[in-house]
């Protein structure tokens, strides 16, 4: 298969149908190229919320809302683009206000597939900046989707850093980090995530980042990163692990070729086998314990 990430930049929008528009740009430049799955990043769909004015926009508790209001339309412009152009498309996350998890928004990416189908997945841990200032919470459980491309897990942006939930991943032949960072620190954080995600799990990992300043946004004012496509630098793949990178803060997409079977041969008969090694790690003692030297 071929995956294309993006590094997107959000714009000031005049109206639902730019909006429209613009997605139907990205997706049919892809599609073009031969993508068969297209990763946007988390919170690009923050742009949403200049529909409801600059104001609106810059206000944190409005914008979340704004955002919220217009993600139902926003799904049936996905599935729309998803059907036509025959891919799978994991839209921009957005705060989404679910009632059946409380009265705080979740923050959640949508994936769509070429059948019409639809799934989503939710953050699990919060950054400081989500949990503090913004007031987004945890949401549903993590989930494997069974694809045509294989099995696809997503892990967002933070959720990236922590290798147990990379773990609840292990039958994932593909984990998609849509990511969403302010400097160059926390872009390095979440590649390494990826990175790392990939060498445990013996998978394919596919980073998606925003890029650009957002002067109508407190939330996703600056934004640094680019796409990149990860793997286990062993049998099959690259030395380094980089399948394919973008050009830092450069809109855009990257573009890279998956061999499902690649993926399953070094699971098998790899250099080492760290999926197949991880349960050694459980069941032992390793608290290292302190000794006094000199």
């Amino acid at each position: 298969m071929k995956v294309a990430t993006a590094a997107y930049s959000m714009d000031f929008l005049s109206g639902l149908d730019a909006y429209a528009d613009k997605l139907k740009r990205w997706v049919s430049d892809a599609a073009a190229r031969g993508a068969d799955l297209l990763v946007f990043p988390e919170y690009g769909a923050m742009e949403l919320a200049t529909l409801a004015g600059r104001e609106a926009a810059l206000d944190l508790e409005a914008s979340l809302r704004a955002v919220s209001d217009r993600v139902p339309e926003a799904d049936a412009i996905h599935r729309a683009l998803a059907q036509e152009f025959g891919v799978y498309i994991l839209a921009a996350s957005a705060p989404v206000f679910d009632c059946a998890l409380g009265d705080r928004p979740v923050n959640r990416a949508r994936f769509f597939a070429p059948d019409g189908s639809v799934g989503h997945q939710d953050k699990q841990i919060m950054t400081r900046f989500e949990r503090e200032e913004w007031g987004v919470v945890p949401g549903g459980p993590l989930q494997l989707f069974e694809t045509t491309l294989g099995r696809i897990g997503i892990l967002i942006c933070y959720d990236a850093e922590f290798p147990l939930l990379g773990r609840a991943m292990a039958e994932a032949d593909l984990i998609l980090v849509p990511s969403c960072t302010e400097a160059l620190t926390g872009y390095s954080r979440v590649r390494i995530g990826a990175m790392a995600r990939a060498l445990e799990n013996q998978c394919v990992t596919v980073m998606a980042s925003t890029v650009g300043s957002c002067d109508w946004s407190q939330s996703v004012d600056e934004n640094t990163g680019m796409g990149g496509v990860f793997g286990p630098p062993d049998t099959g793949f690259p030395a380094t692990g980089v399948l394919a990178e973008g050009v830092l803060n450069t809109p855009g997409w990257t573009y890279a070729e998956v061999d499902l079977d690649k993926i399953a041969h070094v699971r098998a008969d790899g250099v080492v086998l760290n999926r197949r090694h991880w349960d050694e790690q459980t069941g032992r003692d390793f608290i290292a314990a302190t000794r006094k030297l000199g």
